[in-house]
């Protein structure tokens, strides 16, 4: 019995870890705009699908994680209506019914079937399409679903079982980017050394820590357009015994006096102790001072931007979703911020 149930447990994880992380990108980015606009998400399915719709609207509707306003999420399992549509017309077009009746242009409509083949989820899908509605179905890997949608979210299992699973880890990673994408704040991650500090090897002293010119300014800049300024560093220099943390933690706050004394500051530093063979996931390219960042404050992922020096930095901008800026001798930190503060 042990034997089964991990089994199970470890089916259940790695059917997970195989869903499309571009896919629930691509539909929260759209759910976001949707909201933004002031429309709706309707949802519908049959069964544990249904189940599935209900939850996911009432993530909208009351909270996921934030405390914020209500979105417009809406579940099409009224019982007296499904029930008095299928008795009058069929059951084929319970859905049908409630989306000519609420939805509207611009709104978003996801057809949940596990099979990807279920009549009225599809007949459903079709009128939404005829609405100017952006449609959405999440589904198994078969089925007609997936071919009548703008977007897709396929869970990788042929057993319905992983299939629902996935639908609610998925979904729940969906609420939490569409959440902080409307009620978040954006943040600007920034590496350290030689991006807006001259790089000091293994910088073991907080005088020798000196700020780019200009470098005050432009922070100032970002936190007066509303960002999130945190920095994200890999100091390795710890686990090589140059410095300790205490030491790192006085130039750090040396560095933050010296921005305070131009009106900036930065809102959370990250760090790596770290040797670079170690196998850690904080050191750069590794999203793990990133996700602490995550913890601690409910930023907008997908509207945050890195600026750093190296392609590690560039690498990890793009790993978690944030538009990445470099830096280098012919363009400074001040000019990427005002190249950044152009383009929103």
């Amino acid at each position: 019995m042990t034997f089964f149930i991990s089994e199970e447990l470890k089916e259940s994880a790695s059917v997970i870890a195989g869903i499309d992380s571009k896919q629930v990108e691509d539909i929260a980015r759209a759910l976001t705009r949707v909201f933004r606009a002031k429309g709706k998400v309707v949802l519908f399915g049959n069964g544990g699908s249904a189940a599935d719709a209900q939850h996911i609207a009432a993530e909208f509707s009351g909270r996921y994680l934030m405390d914020r306003s209500p979105l417009n999420g809406l579940a099409l399992t009224n019982l007296s209506a499904l029930t008095a549509i299928g008795n009058d017309y069929s059951y084929d077009q319970v859905f049908e019914r409630q989306v000519e009746g609420c939805v509207s242009p611009g709104d978003a409509v996801i057809g949940i079937s596990t099979s990807g083949n279920s009549r009225n989820v599809l007949l459903g899908i079709e009128k939404a399409k005829k609405l100017g509605a952006i449609t959405i179905g999440f589904s198994g890997p078969s089925g007609k679903l997936r071919e009548e949608v703008d977007l897709t979210l396929v869970i990788p299992s042929k057993r319905t079982p992983r299939i629902q699973e996935g639908y609610l880890a998925a979904g729940h990673v969906i609420c939490g980017l569409v959440e902080k994408g409307i009620f978040g704040r954006k943040a600007v991650f920034i590496d350290r050394d030689d991006t807006i500090a001259k790089d000091v090897p293994y910088c073991s002293r907080s005088e020798d820590l000196k700020l780019f010119k200009g470098v005050g300014q432009a922070i100032k800049r970002l936190n007066e357009a509303g960002f999130l300024v945190i920095i994200i560093t890999n100091q390795s220099g710890v686990a090589r015994g140059y410095f300790d943390e205490a030491t790192l933690h006085r130039i750090h706050a040396k560095m933050r006096k010296d921005l305070a004394q131009e009106g900036a500051k930065v809102d959370g530093i990250y760090y790596c102790p770290h040797l670079p063979d170690s196998g850690c996931s904080c050191r750069k390219p590794g999203p793990g001072l990133v996700q602490e960042a995550l913890h601690d404050f409910e930023i907008d992922l997908l509207g945050s931007y890195f600026i750093g020096d190296s392609e590690h930095d560039v690498e990890l901008g793009r790993r978690i979703g944030a538009r990445a800026f470099r830096v280098d001798s012919r363009h400074p930190f001040p000019e990427v911020v005002e190249k950044l503060l152009e383009g929103e």
